[in-house]
């Protein structure tokens, strides 16, 4: 088997499963050569994922959790880091700075307001019998409620979301230098955020966040700037490419679509959690190993890059039976699609009523749903969704 988890061409048309197919059945851990880098070890199966997203003490998220090492000299971040690049205690406390905003109750609170923004987004378009599902629906809905939460106008959630594109793309589908351009107009955002919320405090998420405090200090401008990064860019990730990609998934399988909308109210929870297990969004999450370790077999070196693959992990026969067949009823459905452990996405909560939303609106209003061209890809091997794909439906009315 070709093994190579690092071309993004790879990655064109969604997860490679069967070199994660023959990695787990072979080779759990593996040592993966890079043409630019000494090498990493790539985690894929389910037990071996677990173990190394839990023991944040042996597997840390310093210096990075993307494959590139940072590059040698002084961090155009100054002596800061996003909290996802931390391990606790450091970690748990700015976790804690925005923890409340995102638990279960504050969360299903928003739900009257996610179906009420489901319901706008569809209206737009349900007349056209026509749309682009990732530009008109599925980025639609994280980028209104990230904007909402920090307290922006909803049309520059859409902006943002734009630039989380380009940060997410491989380099190499890019002109050179446009990802730290993409990174700096999200700062230059940030600054006027800044700005605004100080002269004019609101009780929104920005200004909790500009007067929060780490060890008796507020956060420094550039710490507040990485969290507003990662808000964004983690705000979006999943829900946009859950809807997307799972959309794909439910045309491509007629039969269990029309099972769930035989029973949508009962049967969304479930069928929600096998969309995430079946299509990973997030592929990848990397760690570095503070000590010698034994993992799946194999000795891990001290400093050695150690890559957790959730999309392989999820599609693990010993955990899930028939692993590569949509099964929209699958109970117990112990996925990773959010990682696990210290590090489990805070946002998973929200992100769960996003997709309810939206799906409740797109399977009860956009009947006979069809591709109607081939989905373009995202061009990442750490981000697994399309970036366009056009979809063909019943026009019907705007409910208003």
């Amino acid at each position: 088997m070709d093994i190579d988890l690092i071309d993004p061409a790879r990655f064109a048309a969604g997860h490679p499963h069967a070199q994660y197919d023959w990695l787990r059945a072979n080779a759990p851990v593996h040592w993966h050569a890079e043409p630019n880098g000494p090498g990493f070890w790539a985690v894929t199966g389910y037990d071996e994922v677990y173990e190394v997203d839990r023991d944040f003490q042996t597997y840390s998220s310093q210096p990075t959790i993307m494959l590139d090492d940072p590059p040698p000299g002084p961090s155009p971040f100054g002596d800061y880091q996003m909290m996802l690049m931390m391990d606790p205690p450091q970690h748990t406390a700015f976790r804690r700075l925005i923890r409340e905003e995102f638990l279960p109750v504050p969360t299903m609170e928003r739900v009257p307001r996610m179906q009420a923004l489901a319901r706008q987004i569809v209206d737009k378009v349900i007349a056209r019998g026509r749309c682009d599902f990732v530009a008109d629906i599925a980025g639609e809905m994280p980028s209104y409620v990230i904007a909402e939460l920090m307290g922006l106008p909803l049309d520059d959630g859409r902006e943002l979301y734009k630039l989380t594109e380009i940060i997410h793309t491989s380099p190499s589908a890019l002109p050179e230098g446009a990802s730290a351009q993409a990174v700096m107009k999200m700062f230059e955002y940030g600054m006027g955020i800044i700005a605004e919320k100080r002269a004019r405090p609101a009780d929104d998420l920005a200004t909790k966040l500009l007067n929060a405090e780490v060890d008796g200090r507020k956060l420094a401008d550039m710490e507040f700037l990485l969290f507003f990064l990662l808000l964004v860019d983690a705000g979006g990730d999943t829900t946009r490419n859950l809807l997307a990609s799972g959309l794909i998934s439910l045309i491509a399988n007629p039969d269990q679509l029309a099972w769930l909308k035989a029973d949508l109210p009962a049967r969304l929870p479930a069928a929600r959690e096998e969309l995430l297990r079946y299509t990973s969004p997030v592929v990848y999450m990397r760690r570095t190993a503070t000590r010698d370790a034994a993992l799946g077999g194999q000795a891990i070196k001290a400093g050695q890059k150690v890559v957790m693959f959730f999309g392989a992990a999820n599609r693990d026969a010993a955990h899930f039976a028939e692993p590569h067949a949509l099964r929209l009823d699958r109970t117990p459905n112990e996925h990773m699609a959010f990682g696990n452990g210290p590090h489990v996405c805070l946002g998973q909560h929200l992100a769960r009523i996003e997709i309810d939303a939206v799906l409740t609106e797109v399977l009860t209003r956009m009947d006979d749903l069809a591709l109607a061209a081939p989905p373009v890809w995202l061009q990442s091997n750490f981000i697994a969704g399309p970036t366009q794909l056009e979809v063909t439906f019943r026009p019907g009315a705007a409910l208003g």
